[in-house]
């Protein structure tokens, strides 16, 4: 009897062989298909981040474009006729003269409007975008009259024998509280572009020096608009429209002026392995980021067509000045923006594309008006 004991309890079974390759086996297959879901989870999640990055860095970039398109013309006459008798003034120029767009000049003869469309000129330099889906890509330029800086409570006296190289800006006791000082921060600065009036003329100019006069109240100084500035607007020697024929209308007498914003929006492509940016440059200063990894930006115009009689609404005109249209019958710009993000693996990409449209109110209040 204690052999038979013996020998049950040396008998017990363990796991064969096989059944630890099986039970192996299975383990394998559930924590395979336990990474593959943890990696399609992860896939999934980078990809609702990156969603999410785009939309709210486009949106960042779409947000500013309305603004400035919205204020398009502000504060501006229909259109303001630059130098006659010179050379083309040109927007979208830094003072190193570097210029961002292509066919950079104003249209129509030296004409400054309000929207100044830049049909296939939306990237700098011409650069492909191989990501992009067409080879469509647009620029705009749009013009406004600033009013942060108060330069209207100065009274601006061109200097004699400066052909309207030079102003004297001192402050308009008619205002109770001193303004801050001309080259103060957020002042004027070098490359600036300034509306003048005086005489019944009204011109514009671009700052080549500002330099305060360093007096009590710190609220005068000496603007200068010399001729050969970046973007070709100072020209004493044109035959008309210049800043000369302000300080000759005005002779002695008092003129008042404005900053104007002349603000392009194109597409630049960095260096390196860094993806195509929304950009944006006013007046003659140096551009300035505004929205990474943008690929693709298109514009598009309602305008009223005055060629004929009624006028009729022309929807979606990709080119209105190539079409004989004025640029002063803009009623609304359509924008529409495409972002490229990569995902971890640096080997795919996801787009986006956000599309939005601007009335710019008051060229529409303009044309309302005129028919």
């Amino acid at each position: 009897m204690a052999n038979m004991k013996r020998q049950n309890k040396n008998s017990q079974l363990g796991f064969t062989l096989m059944e630890l390759m099986v039970a192996a086996a299975v383990g394998l297959i559930a924590m395979a298909a336990m990474a593959s879901l943890f990696k399609s989870g992860m896939a999934a999640t980078i990809m609702v981040e990156q969603r999410a990055e785009m939309q709210q860095n486009m949106r960042a970039g779409i947000d500013l474009m309305v603004k400035d398109i919205s204020l398009a013309g502000a504060g501006l006459p229909v259109g303001i006729q630059l130098p006659v008798g010179g050379t083309a003034s040109k927007f979208g120029c830094d003072q190193t003269n570097t210029c961002y767009v292509t066919n950079n000049t104003y249209p129509s003869g030296n004409f400054m409007y309000g929207i100044i469309p830049g049909y296939l000129t939306g990237v700098e330099g011409g650069a492909i975008i191989p990501a992009a889906p067409a080879a469509v890509n647009d620029s705009i330029t749009v013009v406004y009259t600033d009013y942060n800086f108060p330069l209207n409570e100065y009274n601006l006296t061109f200097v004699a024998g400066t052909n309207g190289g030079e102003v004297n800006a001192t402050w308009n006791a008619n205002y109770t509280t001193a303004p801050p000082a001309i080259n103060s921060s957020g002042g004027i600065q070098v490359g600036d572009l300034i509306i003048i009036n005086g005489g019944g003329v009204t011109e514009v100019g671009e700052v080549t020096n500002v330099a305060s006069a360093g007096t009590a109240n710190g609220s005068s100084g000496t603007i200068s608009f010399a001729n050969g500035d970046p973007l070709n607007i100072n020209q004493s020697g044109a035959t008309s429209n210049n800043l000369k024929a302000v300080a000759t209308a005005a002779g002695a007498g008092n003129c008042t002026g404005y900053r104007l914003y002349a603000v392009t929006y194109y597409l630049m492509v960095p260096g390196g392995l860094q993806t195509p940016r929304l950009m944006r440059q006013v007046n003659g200063l140096t551009p300035v980021p505004v929205a990474d990894d943008i690929i693709n930006m298109q514009l598009t115009y309602d305008t009223y067509n005055s060629s004929v009689s009624p006028a009729v609404l022309d929807a979606n005109q990709v080119n209105p000045i190539g079409a004989g249209e004025s640029p002063n019958n803009i009623q609304k710009v359509n924008l529409w923006l495409m972002g490229q993000s990569l995902n971890n693996w640096g080997n795919k990409a996801q787009n986006i594309g956000l599309a939005t449209s601007v009335s710019a109110n008051n060229l529409t209040f303009r044309s309302q008006q005129q028919y």
